[in-house]
């Protein structure tokens, strides 16, 4: 991997990963379009700790808050707005970490594919313009009970399929339930982070176990590009997302699906 490469790539990363576009279409779309070789297994866990540490530091205090509220639910008996959301965002990981084990082979075989990618941009970019149209807008991510936080977690699991985008259909099921936009992105931001560790996770225990060597300079590229683009995004999102609503998102996933439609025809 060039250096360009992996500034480049983590650069996607960074910036696809919390917004409702899919980072790993993008991410699969070099190799498919500009025959990128695959960034391999240690750059992947580089951009998912560069993402990681850009969640968490982003919202710092509301993750202090959560955690400290949770294990004192757990070892104090002591209930909270912040230890109940803590246990609904734990609620929401279940699907996606049985969905992942399951299906995680199906959809590296025959899924990871571009024509997918083509066809669920833009499939879920209109469902998702479909629900802001209709959202209601009325609850903010601490009124989540456990039948919304499973839907919403039951949506990420779905969100597996490259394409579909994992903040996207998150953010989809959290308005079509009620939320905010901006509750239904700080609650969308807010789950990634148990997923991004326990993906995190196994892809550095594969890491561990693999005998390929490492690139120092690129991994450390792709920490860094990543949180500095990743942390950017989320700040500039959350502004835009209350005055714009979902349709600039709409918008270029549609037009995303149809120019990959289109180069894959005449290729």
């Amino acid at each position: 991997m060039s250096m360009f490469e992996a500034f480049a790539l983590a650069l996607i990363q960074g910036l696809t990963e919390f917004l409702p576009v899919s980072s790993s279409a993008h991410l699969i779309l070099p190799s498919e379009i500009l025959g990128w070789q695959d960034q391999g297994l240690a750059f992947d866990v580089a951009v998912h700790v560069g993402t990681l540490l850009a969640v968490v530091g982003y919202f710092r205090k509301e993750v202090t808050q959560l955690l400290g509220a949770f294990f004192r639910s757990i070892f104090k008996g002591e209930r909270s707005s912040d230890a109940t959301l803590a246990w609904m965002i734990a609620l929401a990981t279940i699907p996606a970490c049985i969905f992942g084990l399951l299906m995680k082979d199906i959809i590296e075989v025959y899924l990871r594919s571009a024509w997918v990618i083509a066809v669920t941009c833009i499939v879920f970019g209109l469902l998702l313009w479909w629900v802001d149209v209709k959202a209601k807008c009325e609850f903010d991510e601490y009124k989540t009970t456990p039948k919304m936080a499973l839907w919403i977690g039951i949506a990420q699991a779905l969100a597996m399929v490259p394409g579909t985008s994992r903040s996207g259909a998150t953010m989809t099921m959290a308005l079509y339930l009620g939320y905010t936009r901006e509750a239904a992105a700080r609650f969308s931001f807010l789950m990634s982070i148990p997923i991004i560790v326990l993906a995190g996770s196994y892809l550095g225990l594969g890491l561990v176990k693999s005998d390929v060597p490492v690139m120092w300079a690129p991994i450390m590229t792709g920490v860094l590009v990543s949180f500095i683009s990743a942390y950017a995004c989320i700040h500039w999102f959350l502004k835009l997302v209350t005055k714009m609503g979902m349709k600039p998102f709409v918008i270029y996933r549609v037009a995303l699906g149809l120019g990959l439609m289109a180069f894959l025809a005449t290729r």
